[in-house]
């Protein structure tokens, strides 16, 4: 019998890109809040989604330096389990409840791309850094306290596809004055065969689900983003035309289910 969670299927099962969940994740993040063109938002969502007309094309460009494990002690194995993300979120509403939509994400791990196109996050492989905090002092350490500067980047096929910089204000007491949405994705796998081809399999709205999600220490400040225009990418279409609050959090969460909120195909 062939066994894994995702291919490669193998008698044991320890080739598959990813594992049967429980999926713990750990995460220094760094977010920065802005405004798009609304219109462009809209061009973006799937069927019944929609425009939430009070946000005004409000959205968040995210980067994220990630440590996960399942049930194998993987957070030992940091080369195939330590991975960098970035990715854009766009605000929305699902059935009269405001959500965040996922429209591009980017990370460097192949393992994440899998359970990401599992849950519906259309991952694909770039390379992102982020200004790291150390405990010994120095100018270096970049300290959570006022006056720190943090930066973050993403970068795929020889492009930069965003650049961010923050400066930290102050401490954020209620974490979910915040970030308080629901993220929403869609799961789309296509086919092949001749006949087939715009007619896929799956297609999917699906909500993530984060199990004891915590969001600590969170900082904000002034910030800076630029996501300009290269070939080969879309991801400029909702480039920001003014930029808010930047902030700087540790994250936390376990993926062990998924919501489908609507089914396209059929």
């Amino acid at each position: 019998m062939l066994k894994g969670f995702s291919v490669p299927l193998t008698p044991q099962g320890k080739s598959a890109l990813a594992t049967l969940p429980p999926w713990h994740y750990s995460s220094d993040c760094i977010a920065i809040e802005y405004w798009t063109d609304p219109a462009a938002i809209a061009a973006l969502l799937p069927p019944g989604l929609s425009s939430d007309e009070k946000s005004e094309g409000r959205a968040f460009f995210w980067f994220l330096n990630w440590q996960f494990t399942g049930s194998n002690d993987e957070l030992t194995d940091p080369a195939r389990y330590q991975y960098r993300e970035a990715f854009a979120l766009v605000e929305a509403v699902f059935a009269g409840t405001p959500v965040n939509y996922c429209p591009f994400i980017f990370v460097d791990n192949d393992a994440a791309i899998a359970r990401g196109w599992a849950q519906g996050y259309p991952k694909k492989l770039a390379s992102m850094y982020q200004t790291r905090t150390f405990s010994a002092p120095s100018l270096a350490a970049a300290p959570l306290a006022k006056g720190s500067r943090f930066g973050a980047s993403v970068a795929a096929h020889g492009e930069r596809l965003a650049t961010a910089r923050i400066q930290l204000e102050e401490k954020v007491q209620d974490p979910s004055s915040v970030f308080n949405r629901p993220t929403v994705m869609r799961r789309y796998f296509p086919q092949l065969a001749a006949g087939h081809q715009t007619k896929p399999p799956v297609d999917e709205l699906t909500m993530s689900l984060t199990d004891e999600l915590a969001i600590v220490d969170v900082w904000a400040g002034s910030a800076e983003l630029r996501i300009p225009e290269v070939q080969g990418e879309d991801m400029h279409m909702i480039a920001p035309r003014r930029v808010g609050r930047g902030y700087r959090l540790g994250m936390a969460y376990s993926v062990t289910d998924l919501r489908i909120l609507k089914n396209y195909v059929g």
